[in-house]
């Protein structure tokens, strides 16, 4: 019994840590969003965005990307991965397992936490307005507003919040944290793919991660309190 009572005081203490630990991160990275987008604006980091993309392009001809023909395809099949339809085809396949298991809270859950946080995606780029890149060449088709990433920033809200929400379905620690990191590996390559085919400056993907990251532990904060521990849903 006293063991018992150890071990429950011991997860208690980890699963405490992590919360303040979440929240540390959320608030850090929070911080380094406002004053991003406040440089931004300013246009305080031109110089810098337009050096780094003139960096990925042949030096005789910004049209021309850095690296073999087979890089460029590989970022182009990779920045799909951060497309709304790849993205809505994932979660909707996610939320049909989820509600396979019977686990409806973590389902609806889930699909308000994303759609809320694209909708937030595109409301920032509205709202800030900030025209594509023009040094480069675009090497994929673009259409809309620049800051922040909407690859980077809804590639973050998307996988961070299904890896999380996914690792609470776990047991097996190796497997809760395959998930996580397995959602940042993809919002990183994702991100580095806008920079690559010169439709974002670096700025727009680091304020698309910041928020979808924001976003995300704001998602895993408001699962512990509305679905309670995994065993409880």
């Amino acid at each position: 019994m006293i063991h018992l009572k150890h071990h429950l005081t011991r997860i208690a203490s980890v699963a405490e840590k992590r919360v303040w630990l979440t929240a540390l991160v959320a608030a850090l990275v929070a911080y380094f969003l406002f004053e991003l987008t406040g440089e931004v604006l300013e246009g305080e980091t031109r110089a810098f965005d337009e050096g780094v993309l003139l960096m990925l392009r042949d030096a005789t001809d910004p049209a021309m990307p850095a690296g073999p023909a087979w890089l460029t395809k590989m970022m182009v099949d990779i920045t799909a991965l951060g497309g709304v339809t790849v993205l809505a085809l994932l979660v909707t396949l996610v939320v049909i397992y989820l509600a396979l298991r019977r686990k409806f809270r973590t389902a609806a859950f889930v699909t308000v936490s994303i759609l809320g946080g694209w909708a937030l995606s595109s409301a920032l780029k509205l709202g800030i307005a900030r025209p594509r890149p023009e040094v480069v060449q675009h090497l994929v088709e673009v259409t809309d507003m620049s800051f922040p990433s909407g690859h980077a920033m809804l590639s973050a809200i998307t996988y961070l919040t299904l890896g999380a929400m996914l690792s609470r379905l776990e047991d097996r620690p190796s497997l809760r944290y395959f998930f996580p990191l397995v959602a940042v590996f993809l919002t990183f390559i994702i991100g580095l793919s806008r920079i690559y085919l010169g439709v974002h400056y670096p700025t727009d993907v680091l304020g698309g991660w910041a928020a979808g990251t924001v976003w995300a532990c704001g998602s895993w904060f408001v699962a512990r309190w509305m679905l309670g521990s995994p065993s409880g849903r």
